[in-house]
């Protein structure tokens, strides 16, 4: 029965139990939030943010996958995904704040990348009582659970965990597909001067690790650690892929191709997968997966018949 919009017989009833009513939602609009980190530190919001400042572009990408976009800000230099993010107020790049700017957004919150953010810069904005979220996704399956936790502190619970749930079916359903077929052996290359590839700690040693590859480099601890060619010419790696700054391929990925007794080389198992859809810990990331996924499947489809 819809009693509000209906003749009240006992008036003074009425209104008390529309008062109640009204009461009861706004304590459950006001109520408090209290989550952990990645970093292990509790946060605590009087209410889920309505202002709220992202220091990375995979976090800002994150809180729109989140339903959180309209609360959002201020961001950092880069944050390009979805194409409302390009309007937002920049306050710096990741690793050079502005706090400042900051500030002067009045944030109700700030999430923030534990490995990208400088320290010293959290620690300052924590000093001005802003309350500062890290996050921190090493592994594949923890997007999902950022995008949850995201949610949590917007008060954007239905579309977050939509999202993540749709997130890990498609990720079981690569995982289902790839992860038990024969080993490739993969060096990835993420820059080129100087060397660098990725740790056996880093997310996407964990994509290829998804799609039946093995990581060369999986044993260094570093997430970007330097290498130099000759480590990477001892590993004989059977896939060499890059990613790179833009949406085209390296032409360092090609410099390669001068070391031809490599297997990757010799059966030209050279790669290109999009930066933004591999180095970035977003949705996204599972397409970036299924595109390395299927070119390591490449790889096995030529090796030679015994």
């Amino acid at each position: 029965m819809n009693w509000i919009s209906k003749p009240c017989l006992l008036p003074r009833l009425c209104l008390t139990l529309a008062l109640a009513a009204l009461t009861a939602i706004q304590t459950v609009q006001a109520a408090p939030v209290v989550l952990k980190d990645d970093a292990g530190q509790t946060v605590r919001l009087a209410a889920p943010a309505k202002r709220i400042v992202s220091l990375a572009p995979h976090l800002t990408e994150n809180l729109y996958a989140a339903g959180a976009g309209d609360k959002l800000v201020g961001t950092v230099d880069y944050s390009d995904y979805p194409e409302a993010a390009k309007k937002l107020p920049r306050v710096g790049g990741y690793s050079k704040l502005n706090l400042e700017a900051i500030a002067a957004l009045k944030p109700d919150l700030v999430v923030a990348w534990e490995s990208g953010n400088a320290g010293g810069h959290i620690a300052k904005l924590r000093a001005l009582g802003i309350p500062v979220y890290l996050s921190q996704p090493n592994r594949i399956d923890d997007v999902a659970r950022t995008l949850e936790a995201l949610g949590h502190l917007a008060g954007t619970e239905r579309v977050a965990n939509a999202a993540a749930a749709r997130y890990r079916q498609r990720l079981g359903e690569l995982r289902h597909r790839y992860s038990t077929l024969p080993r490739v052996r993969t060096f990835y290359e993420i820059w080129q001067q100087p060397l660098m590839t990725v740790g056996g700690g880093q997310i996407i040693s964990d994509v290829i690790h998804l799609c039946g590859g093995e990581n060369v480099f999986a044993n260094l601890q570093q997430l970007a650690p330097k290498v130099t060619v000759e480590a990477v010419l001892a590993t004989n790696p059977e896939v060499i892929a890059a990613s790179g700054m833009g949406d085209s391929r390296p032409e360092w990925l090609d410099d390669w191709k001068r070391w031809d007794k490599v297997t990757a080389v010799a059966r030209g198992n050279l790669f290109f997968v999009p930066p933004d859809l591999i180095q970035r810990h977003t949705p996204r990331l599972l397409e970036g997966a299924a595109r390395l996924c299927a070119d390591l499947e490449t790889a096995r489809q030529r090796r030679p018949a015994h």
